[in-house]
């Protein structure tokens, strides 16, 4: 088996999404957590490149690591989400360190017994951003379209509950207030 450059890229960018993905697992601050998300899907977008899926990367890299983690900490925000939470033990790392390995031997055996038979190869790169474009706006506009309603009900409902608490917090505020 010869060593080639794209197969030690494969190897960094795999070896990375795993450390972000278990960083994710072990830190205990949510903010932390975050940072470590993104570096796992930086880590994926750059398999999708190896892949020759630009589009599907750049995506990658706008919308979930921009728009999701921007999301995720206006939650852990507008939440008062407690960021001390309780300390990791040892029984979580070996538990996720058998996680872990359990998915790695699952994802050795099931590939190394692969056969996928001889397919004739097709060219997938080749305008690979005209074809997604023109299967989204063609045949699934209408879950297209569904899924941004959602993702904004979704923010409005974050918005409102974590209005909602304010709202708690300043009646308790003003109660206590008065009892002094």
């Amino acid at each position: 088996m010869t060593i080639s450059g794209e197969f030690i890229a494969f190897l960094f960018l795999a070896i990375a999404a795993i450390a972000g993905g278990v960083l994710m697992l072990n830190l205990t601050k949510v903010v932390h957590m975050v940072v470590a998300l993104v570096f796992t899907f930086i880590s994926i977008a750059g398999i999708y490149v190896m892949l020759s899926a630009e589009f599907v990367a750049a995506v990658q890299i706008l919308i979930y690591s921009g728009a999701i983690t921007i999301i995720m900490l206006f939650g852990i925000m507008l939440t008062r989400h407690n960021d001390e939470s309780e300390t990791s033990g040892l029984g979580r790392k070996i538990l996720v360190g058998a996680g872990v390995f359990g998915f790695a031997a699952t994802m050795y055996f099931g590939l190394y017994s692969l056969d996928l038979g001889s397919q004739e190869s097709a060219d997938l790169h080749v305008n690979n951003t005209e074809q997604i474009g023109m299967a989204i706006y063609a045949k699934y506009v209408i879950p297209f379209e569904l899924t941004s309603v959602i993702l904004l009900v979704a923010l409005v409902g974050a918005i409102i509950l974590a209005r909602r608490d304010d709202e708690d917090a300043d009646d308790v505020v003003k109660e206590e207030a008065t009892k002094e």
